[in-house]
């Protein structure tokens, strides 16, 4: 076993420890080894929220795939986990019934037809529906955290505000890079030049003109507390995060991105090298930093892909933390740790395939932990313990 860290990113890049399983856990300063051995778990919560059978969502008659006539009851304001073996219809159930029929009465959005279903009750206590996977938050060098959560539009209003830029005539416009004016124009703002490889897949090299710090000469002149505005995109977000204290629209949001642990990314760096879990809580930071009406319904499908323990541990306190703000949160999931600390479980089962589609058991964990034909319960009871 090989273990790199102790962090990530700007934290991380050095082998922490290497060998068997004992080794690992034996090095104080490797995280996973912490976990592996016990030091550090994430824990069973002492109560969990109750549900209040007054205020349900209550979907019937699914039959997409292999479901046969499921009804779904999922308590509004709790985190719920979808759980089941692989094939057992959860994906069906939520991903291709619940969200196109939500998106369609909570959203307006004409997308794909829902699964065949009979009814759905209970959809007024929500005032819309949000995906939050790991697809990236941009597909060009250009997308970047600080533009998707909105905190690049406060950061050029401060640049423009200053007494330089204002002599000059510059406007918050002059520090986009996505017009023309104050970026460069030889890679039109992406600080990098696509070089197409026809069979290959195409390589990004840094910009000539501007050494990849994406303006021209007269922007970068202009400083806001010593700082250009490519040292600002260049800072990652725990040094923004003290740089703009004393702006608390700036600091409230980057506040929220330390909060999902990702305080080592950089605020200007580019979507494309980004991982599926980073992008997933950039997209949770900004809902995080929403002034919440708490009657959002969060669906993700299995969000611990690719993702360490102690990241876990960060999203889970995430998603609790948008749980108590009133919202309902449904997760896919196969993860014991975070299947433990659900408030509410439904498990699909009892197989994958025709052997599956029906629903097995909902209740908490410790309901679900007591049901005889659900692999689940099998693995879950100890982890209760």
């Amino acid at each position: 076993m090989i273990d790199i860290g102790p962090g990530a990113g700007v934290h991380g890049g050095q082998v922490v420890a290497e060998g068997p399983l004992e080794a690992i856990m034996a090095v104080p300063e490797s995280l996973t080894g912490q976990f592996m051995s016990g030091k550090r778990k994430i824990e069973v919560p002492k109560q969990r929220v109750p549900a209040n059978p007054e205020k349900v969502l209550k979907l019937t008659g699914a039959r997409g795939n292999n479901l046969k006539d499921v009804t779904l009851t999922l308590p509004v304001g709790l985190f719920t986990c979808i759980t089941g073996v692989s094939g057992s219809g959860k994906s069906t159930l939520i991903n291709d019934t619940l969200f196109p029929i939500a998106q369609r009465q909570l959203n307006g959005a004409t997308i794909a037809e829902p699964a065949p279903y009979r009814d759905i009750q209970g959809l007024e206590h929500f005032d819309k529906v949000i995906d939050i996977d790991q697809s990236p938050i941009g597909r060009t060098p250009r997308s970047n955290p600080a533009t998707y959560t909105g905190v690049f539009t406060p950061v050029r209003e401060l640049f423009a505000g200053v007494p330089e830029s204002r002599s000059r005539g510059y406007t918050p416009g002059r520090f986009s890079f996505n017009v023309r004016g104050g970026r460069c124009e030889a890679c039109q703002g992406d600080g990098v030049i696509k070089v197409e490889m026809h069979f290959l897949p195409d390589i990004y090299v840094p910009c000539d003109q501007c050494k990849g710090k994406r303006y021209n000469r007269e922007t970068l002149e202009i400083k806001y507390k010593g700082k250009t505005i490519h040292e600002v995109l260049d800072m990652t977000i725990e040094e923004a995060r003290e740089f703009f204290d004393a702006v608390p629209a700036l600091a409230r949001k980057l506040q929220t991105l330390m909060d999902v642990g990702l305080t080592y990314i950089r605020l200007g760096q580019s979507a494309t090298t980004l991982s599926g879990g980073e992008a997933q809580r950039v997209k949770l930071a900004r809902e995080l930093s929403k002034r919440g009406t708490g009657q959002t319904l969060y669906i993700l499908d299995e969000p611990t892909t690719g993702l360490h323990f102690a990241d876990i541990q960060q999203l889970l306190e995430v998603l609790h933390q948008l749980r108590d703000q009133g919202n309902t949160i449904v997760v896919i999931e196969h993860n014991l740790d975070v299947i433990k600390t659900a408030d509410w479980i439904v498990d699909l089962g009892p197989e994958g395939g025709s052997g599956g589609g029906e629903i097995l058991v909902s209740g908490t964990p410790e309901t679900v932990a007591e049901c005889e034909a659900s692999h689940t319960a099998r693995f879950l009871k100890p982890m209760l313990k």
